[in-house]
């Protein structure tokens, strides 16, 4: 009986397998070159420069991805996976160490690759973009998280958890907005620590509000509860 890899459908099987890997091994290096660029010098370099950096002549760039908008979309998904893996997405600790941390990794995110944050606004020179789906997503996935750990905490402490989806994507906007807003103005009245001092008080006052609307008591040392 033949080999099976001497039959005619295992070697097309075989060359598709190796040209797939071969394609997300280009893939995945022109992305890391892409982040890297677009961190170095902003979000406006083009096809070329990205290109360059990855060592394939620019005609490969558009094999492996569909467009201009199909690659830009890509940079998004690569930077915000790099920044949700920085934040702590299950928290531990007290209340206050959570909400100190969370703040604390994604500013000092922001600060230390500010490119890479306008880049998830704005996208290229030539393919300017507001709300991609990507960074819409991603934004809405960080909130249905925050809104799962309060409704535990709340019920955990035998409080009505009816308005922890609104408080989480209540808080996810304000540090959004606040933090935008920071970075874009050129003329800037309070510094990083300021900006996290203030989204700090501000997140906890609304978490003290809810908790005193819903009956109960908390404090920052109160442990972050799974259940």
């Amino acid at each position: 009986m033949a080999n099976e890899r001497d039959q005619p459908g295992s070697a097309v099987d075989g060359r598709t397998v190796r040209w797939a890997d071969h394609k997300a091994e280009r893939r995945a290096r022109i992305l890391d070159a892409a982040v890297a660029v677009i961190g170095e010098e902003g979000p406006d370099v083009g096809v070329a420069t990205i290109a360059r950096r990855a060592g394939v002549p620019r005609s490969v760039v558009y094999r492996v991805f569909e467009d201009r908008s199909d690659l830009d979309e890509q940079i998004r998904i690569r930077i915000l996976g790099i920044l949700l893996d920085r934040l702590a997405m299950d928290p531990m600790g007290t209340i206050g160490e959570a909400v100190a941390d969370g703040v604390d990794s994604y500013l000092s995110w922001v600060v230390k690759f500010p490119q890479l944050h306008l880049f998830l606004g704005i996208g290229s020179a030539s393919r300017r973009t507001a709300g991609s789906r990507t960074v819409t997503g991603a934004k809405t996935a960080v909130a249905v998280k925050v809104a799962a750990v309060l409704d535990m905490n709340l019920r955990a402490r035998n409080a009505d958890p009816a308005l922890a989806e609104t408080v989480a994507f209540g808080l996810i906007g304000l540090i959004d907005h606040s933090v935008n807003r920071w970075l874009a103005n050129p003329e800037r009245t309070i510094d990083e620590q300021q900006l996290a001092e203030f989204l700090n008080l501000s997140i906890w006052q609304v978490l003290d509000g809810v908790a005193k609307h819903a009956g109960i008591e908390i404090r920052p040392s109160d442990p972050v509860i799974y259940s």
